[in-house]
């Protein structure tokens, strides 16, 4: 009987520590990006981290931002651009590092200026492009709002960017004030790293969501507020010489013909169209470039986040809009 007892408890024990070993390597699990509380940003993802989430590389830089290691200020003859934004500019766990739309546009751009080499239209042309490096900063994380874009810039600088693109979607018109409430009680903003990977698979795939609480509802028009926020932006990107572009993604039920964006919605899209105007302001709509295309629902992994043919679409548009908007080369 206690031989068997036994044999069990291995095959227990060994079957356990297969999964174990099959979470970690296979899916990831057990290592999971860490957050940061931060009073004024709400969070930040934990600097320096670098982990594998289903085969993709998350690499997490020394000023928290999805980019590779960096100098704070760009080196001779780097032509550099920050992206902010959400979820939507940061890829999350379904998106490669090599994938995201900062990485994209940083090949694109890169691309453009062997290209132009390359023609060597003018003996003038070639010295000045030879050793340009491009760098696309990518200062994002879940869930951020422009009101928490705006902190991270206030903090952090614009890392001697030429360009700032801010990247927000439609329901970023109404996000909330930055907040820490999320890190270490929502499950997909942990604090710390499990101890084993079972255990992350039990509490944030298969139990029930904790209750996590929320911060009171601010009185008032949440998109003024953003606006507001958006404004605060221009006025640091103005202070540091850079240019700013405002480009919006819409949700995928805005898509389509006829598109079928709610009342709300066609409201706040037609108030950051005359604001943008008014603070002149470059922005850029998505969503008449989304319908044009003919299955527009490809550019979608879920209702807001991009899939792999969305941000190739969205990388090479602002690409465009950068080399004609703002004399890049």
């Amino acid at each position: 009987m206690p031989l068997i007892i036994c044999t069990i408890f291995l095959i227990i024990f060994g079957f356990f520590l297969a999964g174990e070993v099959l979470l970690r390597l296979r899916f990831g699990l057990g290592t999971p990006l860490i957050y940061l509380p931060d009073p004024e940003i709400g969070y930040i993802l934990a600097p320096n981290q670098q982990v594998r989430r289903l085969g993709n590389l998350i690499a997490i830089n020394q000023y928290s931002m999805r980019s590779p290691v960096m100098e704070k200020s760009p080196p001779e003859g780097t032509w550099r651009i920050l992206l902010l934004g959400d979820s939507v500019a940061n890829g999350a766990w379904w998106t490669d590092q090599g994938q995201t739309i900062s990485a994209l546009m940083t090949n694109q751009l890169q691309a453009t200026c062997s290209a132009t080499l390359s023609a060597g239209s003018t003996e003038r042309t070639s010295s000045n492009v030879k050793n340009i490096q491009v760098e696309v900063l990518n200062a994002s994380a879940n869930s951020w709002g422009p009101r928490n874009e705006l902190a991270f810039l206030r903090r952090m600088g614009s890392f001697g960017a030429k360009v700032v693109v801010l990247l927000i979607n439609t329901d970023d018109l109404f996000a909330a004030a930055p907040s820490s409430l999320p890190v270490g009680r929502d499950r997909n903003y942990p604090d710390k790293k499990p101890a084993l990977a079972w255990f992350e698979l039990f509490t944030r795939y298969i139990l029930p969501a904790p209750k996590v609480p929320t911060a009171p509802k601010e009185p008032g028009d949440p998109v003024d507020r953003n606006l507001e926020a958006i404004r605060q932006i221009k006025l640091l990107t103005q202070e540091s010489n850079s240019h700013l572009l405002v480009a919006m993604t819409p949700l995928l039920r805005e898509t389509g013909n006829p598109t079928t964006p709610r009342d709300y919605e066609q409201k706040a899209r037609a108030r950051i169209r005359s604001f943008t105007q008014a603070e002149k302001i470059f922005y850029l709509d998505f969503l008449p470039i989304f319908n044009r295309q003919e299955q527009p629902a490809s550019l979608y992994r879920d209702h807001i986040h991009l899939s792999p043919t969305g941000n190739q679409l969205v990388s090479q548009t602002l690409c465009q809009i950068i080399q004609r908007e703002t004399g890049f080369l």
